[in-house]
């Protein structure tokens, strides 16, 4: 029996490292913006705090589409189907979804105005979400092609890229915002273009590199869209209501303050830096239960579903116990504002519990991916973050003067609803399939 866990253990590891390393690398594109403009000034930090939370709600709908190529071509590798073909459906759909991201960021310019920011950052706001927008196209592509190549397990590549450009993008960041020699200082413009470059350069990185190790042939399947939407509408759904959830916070609070959605930004950018090595077994195991289901082996499917779920909780125990230990450092890693300093210490400890039940809620996602039962997914993501969290927080940050700390309460609440949920399900699920398989 030990034998076989350390199989499954290295199985998923030798797929999810690669992409531990290349989340961790996107998430710290991120922080090294966080870091850039908390180092130039606080309401530097607050207007791309806003307009990234406002970003993510939009972009994540496609994201999460998506999301669905790997799990469809497991589940087609699985059952012994060519996969390789649909390289180019892949990609057309991906930039279908960008342009129609593009219209709808630019469409949403003029209501930034309407909603009662700080005066002296909203223009800042809206310059960064402006140039943004047009990087959709690269973010959509990079993000399909890394999903089509993880379908094959070939990770390595595709998530260096990542990595190596997080060096490019702080460098890009700290020279177009604090100027060098003769570039001047441009602020949050120069985080806006140095996100554009580092995107563009990730999506043709990738392009070249599935040209360099595969040949192809222009292919069209209509059922592959159709699955892509089956699949990828309810995951879409599930993240963006996640999402929104988290950034509407900084949005709502950015409303009273901009240092409350810098504060938020800042403690979103910590966890999320954990919550890329669960999300990345994750991933794994989406693919390697995608591929199981697909070959209707189900003792595989079991394995790999209850061998991930307890790496994913495992690590984010482990990752709990630094945020509680460790609130003022890491905070200090990316603020000396002492105001800043005050929010976000005591959310840390809030955030050292979210952070198993965190790891646990992806972890079982990653399972119903791969046997393409997603619909539960966005039904208890809905009423774990709709239904319980903002409804709780907003009350316990503003009729119970909790402010920030009350939202946090509110997702503690929603992540053990959700997983209670998701538990409950995959019960009722790998039963029916244990039914069916013993029939067979």
């Amino acid at each position: 029996m030990t034998q076989n866990v350390k199989y499954y253990v290295k199985e998923l590891l030798n797929i999810a490292l690669p992409i531990i390393m290349g989340n961790l690398g996107f998430i710290l594109i991120g922080a090294g913006d966080v870091f850039v403009a908390g180092r130039h000034s606080t309401n530097t930090l607050a207007a791309i705090s806003i307009a990234t939370a406002i970003l993510n709600c939009i972009f994540t709908f496609g994201i999460g589409l998506i999301s669905s190529v790997s799990p469809i071509l497991s589940n087609y590798r699985g059952e012994r189907k060519s996969a390789k073909k649909y390289f180019y459906p892949t990609i057309r759909f991906a930039l279908f979804l960008a342009l129609f991201v593009t219209i709808i960021v630019l469409g949403f310019l003029p209501v930034v105005d309407m909603l009662n920011f700080d005066p002296a950052i909203t223009p800042d706001i809206k310059e960064y979400m402006f140039i943004t927008a047009f990087s959709s196209f690269a973010v959509y592509v990079h993000a399909a092609l890394k999903e089509y190549l993880q379908a094959f397990e070939i990770v390595f590549v595709p998530n260096l890229v990542t990595v190596l450009c997080v060096f490019l993008n702080v460098a890009l960041a700290w020279v177009l915002v604090f100027g060098c020699g003769p570039i001047p200082s441009i602020g949050v413009i120069g985080l806006a273009i140095a996100a554009f470059v580092v995107r563009y350069v990730m999506a043709l990185a990738l392009v070249i590199y599935c040209y360099m190790i595969m040949h192809f042939h222009n292919y069209e399947d209509k059922n592959y869209y159709k699955q892509m939407l089956h699949i990828g509408m309810p995951i879409s759904a599930a993240i963006l209501v996640e999402f929104v959830a988290f950034n509407s916070i900084a949005i709502i609070m950015g409303r009273v303050s901009g240092v409350y959605a810098a504060a938020q930004n800042l403690v979103c950018t910590l966890t999320t830096v954990s919550f890329m090595v669960p999300l990345a077994i994750s991933n794994a195991i989406a693919v390697k239960v995608g591929f199981a289901n697909g070959a209707d082996n189900f003792e595989e499917l079991k394995k790999y579903a209850k061998i991930g779920i307890f790496m994913c909780v495992g690590f984010m125990m482990c990752s709990a116990i630094v945020f509680a230990t460790c609130p003022k450092f890491l905070v200090g890693i990316f603020t000396k504002d002492p105001l800043l300093t005050k929010i976000g210490i005591p959310i840390m400890i809030i955030l050292a519990v979210f952070q198993v039940f965190d790891g646990l809620q992806v972890s079982l996602a990653g399972i119903f991916k791969g046997i393409k039962k997603t619909k539960i997914v966005l039904i208890a993501n809905f009423v774990g973050y709709w239904l319980i969290s903002i409804p709780l927080g907003y009350t316990l940050a503003f009729h119970f003067k909790f402010n920030l700390m009350g939202f946090w309460y509110g997702l503690v609440s929603a992540a053990i609803i959700l997983c209670t949920i998701l538990l409950s399900m995959l019960n009722v699920y790998l039963k029916r399939m244990e039914a069916a398989h013993a029939k067979n």
